[in-house]
């Protein structure tokens, strides 16, 4: 997949998947802003209510989760969410489809924010239960992780400036910064290495994911082995009812037979004429 090419990241494919996250995103930051300016109040509680709040997950917001990855802080903010979720998701999106896009996206964006809750309770960097983290960051560290695992060796051009990189150090700068940055953040009185927490953690969760999970996508896997396990248990019963039908024949002083996965083998057609053989006739 594109071996011989270098990446450009000017006018990557706008996908399906990361144009409905990016017009969910661009919607939401929208009504965030009408909020905030018709009815401040509404607003300030509707954001405690969509954004991560660890103490609030531990009493039953799991919603949280999720809807955090959809509020931003600021036009910067959003911006710069968006454009790295097109520059970079769109590659994988087209390699890995639509569906498992979304189930990797998510994945991160649920693994980070379990990160935080984790971290918040242990009370590292100052880190609290009560402090609100907001944006996309966690699945777009994850995205950033998983195109540096998949297209390490391809260089990438970071536009607008006229320099050229291989993903797997862009990636490797990425997280090597933030980690920086989480522990020059840290401090207790301001709280303010959550949202690099958030990073860490969608870093991590996207390198699990692509070193460690199914290549089919955890979804797909769970699917088959469900559909497995169902036609497991369908043959069992259909075992289980040869045998109870073979007993119930035999008290009829009738002998019926069935094979190990419960058909019915018929009898064997002793009349002259046939070869012997055990039903119909032999060429």
């Amino acid at each position: 997949m594109y071996r011989n090419r270098t990446l450009t990241l000017s006018l990557p494919p706008f996908t399906r998947a990361v144009k409905w996250l990016v017009i969910s995103n661009a919607a939401v930051f929208l009504l965030k802003v009408l909020l905030e300016w018709l009815t401040p109040a509404f607003a300030d509680w509707a954001f405690y209510e969509l954004a991560l709040v660890p103490s609030l997950v531990m009493r039953g917001a799991i919603w949280q989760l999720i809807t955090y990855s959809f509020l931003h802080a600021g036009i910067s903010h959003i911006l710069f969410n968006m454009l790295w979720l097109w520059w970079f998701g769109a590659q994988l999106e087209m390699d890995w489809g639509q569906r498992k896009f979304y189930e990797f996206y998510f994945f991160c964006v649920v693994g980070a924010a379990l990160t935080t809750v984790v971290v918040s309770y242990t009370h590292i960097a100052g880190v609290q239960p009560f402090i609100p983290t907001v944006g996309a960051s966690g699945g777009i560290f994850g995205i950033l992780m998983a195109f540096g695992i998949l297209y390490g060796d391809q260089e990438i051009w970071l536009f607008p400036i006229p320099f050229s990189i291989k993903a797997k150090y862009f990636v490797a700068g990425i997280a090597f910064f933030t980690l920086v940055g989480a522990i020059m953040a840290a401090r207790p009185r301001h709280g303010e290495s959550v949202a690099y927490v958030a990073h860490l953690g969608g870093l991590l969760f996207g390198f699990l994911y692509v070193k460690f999970l199914p290549r089919r996508g955890l979804s797909r896997s769970a699917s088959e082995r469900y559909f497995g396990i169902r036609n497991a248990y369908y043959r069992w019963k259909r075992r289980r009812a040869a045998k109870k039908f073979e007993v119930y024949m035999r008290q009829h002083d009738r002998d019926v037979h069935f094979d190990e996965h419960g058909n019915y083998i018929p009898p064997q057609d002793t009349r002259k004429g046939n070869g012997g053989g055990k039903s119909g006739w032999v060429n």
